[in-house]
């Protein structure tokens, strides 16, 4: 094949549509894509007006263009042979070498050939009008939410704290304790809306991206002790070991958004106290890496408690998402706290994990970079995490594994039965005390220690659990009796 027919199988079957017109607007070429575009059998000896007629017209014998003819990218109208028309991307440039071109085209009146590519944009305008519009639509949509979520939540905020400022002047004077265990819950459940709508609030901003951290300088240390004081009580009360270890590498003084970081080590923990009965609840933090005046801190919170299977994992971090519908009615809650830790995290330039095992306890871990205060960084140095943390590292994440929390979940074993007299005791201290809350966080607990147990423990224990959610001391006693002598 030669270079000339090379050249012309090339033009023919080139997808853009191609014309070549001469001085008088005559065209002398047309490639089958533009002839099926434009819908003609033949379009030589047509003019580039009936194709054009908004860029091209006569005057006399003469060609006069709106358009530039320099080889830049226009938008123009192209019309059919029917009239109909289409929005097209054109270029149009002179043929220099035009008395050199391929003799069988040379049929024009004119001398001046023209070459103009055009290919059809009809469709990918519409698509950009659809997105446009789609985008437009979602904006709105998004504003709309946001004014619904900030109004809503605001209206809801104004008689739950009228509800629980009413409630604890009731509590103040009340001394009757039936009376005073429904006051205690209705403060309860004023206090677990106002922690659902924060969420919904900080999720609607985050959503929205119009979340904004706030980066001061605090004194890490004192902000760890205030996490410890805000859990510690319940904690303990619950029966369970908590303890929080900062590594002696993170300086006194850090530049971050404490309320933030602490927003995340509270929620975690208080999944952590939510899901765990027996064994305990671990808080680490060390710092990994430093560049700069920059560090990365490691935060670990594990707990000994029911565990998390690997299945379920990705579940978690998911907005409006719980492992399974049972975890939402038993435990409570929104399934928005994790997302929005995790969106927290990755504003701060950071990732969080989990890592469980069903039965065995879960550790959730997270990073996130900081500054650091002039006195306490220096700009040439480059910090890895010391062996001894990484032998930390390896410690903390095998404390569930190493921990006695399995041995206490299996009926019958030393640690099990030690564990069962211990919750055993406390519950009856509440009863006695008429403390029907706590007494109940410890029925369900022996509830947890018996599960591996006969058919009629498991069902003793379930009794005591009822009637202790009924508060009726009478009842309750009786099935503490049955439970005692059946273990």
């Amino acid at each position: 094949m030669g270079q000339n027919s090379l050249f012309q199988f090339s033009i023919d079957n080139a997808l853009e549509m191609v014309l070549i017109f001469d001085d008088s607007g005559t065209i002398i070429y047309a490639n089958q894509s533009a002839k099926d575009g434009l819908e003609y059998e033949e379009l030589c000896e047509k003019s580039i007006i009936d194709i054009f007629p908004g860029e091209f017209q006569k005057n006399g014998e003469i060609l006069v263009s709106k358009c530039e003819l320099n080889g830049k990218v226009q938008s123009m109208m192209a019309y059919r042979k029917n009239r109909t028309c289409f929005s097209s991307k054109v270029k149009i440039l002179k043929y220099e070498d035009s008395k050199d071109f391929h003799a069988d085209m040379l049929t024009g009146k004119g001398q001046q050939l023209y070459i103009c590519t055009a290919y059809d944009v009809s469709v990918e305008n519409f698509l950009e009008k659809q997105v446009n519009r789609v985008g437009q639509e979602a904006e709105e949509s998004q504003k709309v939410k946001n004014e619904f979520v900030a109004n809503v939540t605001h209206e809801l905020r104004t008689p739950v704290n009228g509800i629980l400022g009413n409630t604890q002047e009731l509590i103040s004077k009340e001394t009757e304790p039936g009376k005073l265990k429904l006051l205690h819950l209705i403060e309860r459940g004023c206090r677990d809306m106002n922690s659902i709508i924060n969420n919904i609030l900080d999720f609607s901003k985050l959503e929205a991206g119009k979340f904004i951290l706030e980066p001061r300088r605090f004194e890490f240390r004192s902000m760890m002790d205030y996490v410890k004081g805000n859990h510690s009580n319940r904690i303990v009360e619950k029966g369970l070991q908590f303890s929080i270890t900062v590594s002696p590498e993170i300086p006194e003084c850090i530049i971050g958004d404490e309320l933030r970081i602490v927003q995340i080590l509270n929620n975690l923990i208080s999944n952590a106290y939510k899901f765990t009965s027996v064994g305990e609840i671990h808080v680490e933090a060390v710092k990994t890496a430093q560049s700069g005046n920059r560090a990365e801190l490691f935060f670990m919170v594990i707990d000994t408690g029911i565990g998390i299977a690997k299945a379920d994992q990705d579940k978690l971090f998911k907005s409006f998402s719980q492992v399974d519908a049972s975890i939402s009615r038993r435990y409570g809650g929104t399934g928005l706290g994790l997302n929005i830790c995790k969106q927290l995290v990755e504003l701060m330039d950071g990732n969080i994990y989990v890592d469980s095992e069903l039965g065995k306890g879960t550790m959730f871990a997270f990073h996130i970079w900081v500054e650091l205060p002039k006195e306490d960084c220096n700009s040439n140095q480059e910090y890895a995490m010391s062996t001894d943390e990484q032998a930390l590292l390896y410690k903390l994440q095998n404390l569930t594994e190493n921990s006695a929390g399995e041995k206490i979940r299996k009926y019958g074993e030393p640690e099990n039965k030690k564990e069962i007299e211990k919750k055993m005791s406390k519950l009856i201290l509440s009863m006695e005390m008429e403390n029907w809350e706590k007494a109940e966080m410890f029925a369900e607990s022996v509830k947890e220690l018996v599960e591996e147990a006969p058919r009629e423990v498991k069902s003793a224990a379930l009794r005591l659990k009822m009637a202790v959610q009924k508060g009726d001391y009478e009842k309750a006693t009786a099935a503490f009796e049955l439970l005692q002598k059946n273990l």
